[in-house]
């Protein structure tokens, strides 16, 4: 038991700072270029895996076209869109607003696929989406002046951009819900996945109309930083959240591994040295909690 809950929050505390470490980056090259980067390297090192575990045995030819459909819409869509929301108002506000892609899949999937949405799992769904709307209208102190805490552009755009990434997300996971049934490794799946959204935004950036939104030419600091974020909050991350899985419940995994939007609150008062504000604290233990409520369900 203390295995697997080490192994959860590790992965959520992976997320949370992979997220921080991809703030900079994402803002350099914009989300497009970041992402494209940034899912070739995590594509790399995931085929690698897969090839060292062995986990390709269960995959079928006729599963393809499901991973392939949810890695565009919940990797390169989703991804994207997180990337963009991140560049505009940080990674604290962008941590809360993606949380709601637990609230999304459980009502997608009472909605598409016949799953019972019990009393429980609406009051969870209603404790996040109050938590968002505090956190991010009364999440910030007026001394906080770290350039993560800063806007860029209208705030309404980074949130459309995060509950939008959250929806793609909730749909990718429901899309590839019926393959993974079928003992499918995760890390294989994830490599098909991340391969499609590489090979999308590679093709896409070869094309004329795609060159203003290259971004500024690359240097060893830009990749390193993005690979890092890869290595850490999706590599690293996924891996972690495996081995928990292996050796516990999924319910309970599931919650203590989206516990990023409390984790990411204490990384940023150490790296901005700027103590986030007690609404910060109350809207992320609201979602965390609304999360909680849909796996108690």
């Amino acid at each position: 038991m203390i295995f697997t809950v080490v192994a959860a929050l590790g992965a959520a505390l992976c997320w949370a700072v992979g997220g921080m470490i991809s703030v900079e980056p994402s803002r350099v090259l914009g989300a497009l270029a970041f992402n494209r980067l940034r899912m070739s390297i995590v594509t790399a090192m995931l085929w690698l895996m897969a090839l060292l575990t062995g986990a390709w045995h269960a995959l079928r030819p006729e599963m393809f076209g499901a991973l392939v459909l949810s890695g565009v819409v919940g990797i390169l869509l989703g991804d994207t869109l997180l990337f963009a929301g991140l560049r505009r108002v940080g990674p604290r506000r962008n941590a809360v607003v993606f949380a709601t892609n637990a609230p999304m899949t459980v009502l997608l999937a009472w909605l598409f696929l016949g799953d019972t949405l019990a009393p429980v799992a609406a009051g969870g769904c209603l404790l996040v989406t109050i938590g968002v709307v505090i956190a991010i209208l009364f999440g910030k102190r007026r001394a906080q002046i770290h350039q993560w805490e800063a806007v860029q552009g209208p705030l309404w755009q980074g949130i459309a951009f995060g509950l939008a990434a959250a929806l793609c997300q909730a749909l990718g996971v429901l899309i590839a819900k019926p393959v993974m049934q079928h003992g499918v490794d995760p890390v294989a799946a994830s490599a098909v996945r991340t391969a499609v959204s590489a090979v999308v935004l590679t093709l896409w950036f070869l094309l004329p109309a795609s060159r203003r939104y290259a971004g500024p030419k690359l240097n060893w600091r830009l990749v390193g930083r993005v690979a890092l974020s890869g290595a850490i909050g999706m590599a690293l991350g996924m891996t972690l959240l495996l081995q928990a899985l292996a050796t516990g419940e999924a319910g309970l995994v599931a919650t203590l591994s989206a516990t990023s939007p409390i984790l990411v609150l204490p990384v940023l008062w150490a790296v901005t040295r700027e103590r986030p504000a007690g609404w910060a604290w109350l809207g992320a233990a609201l979602a965390v909690a609304g999360t909680s409520c849909l796996f108690i369900a």
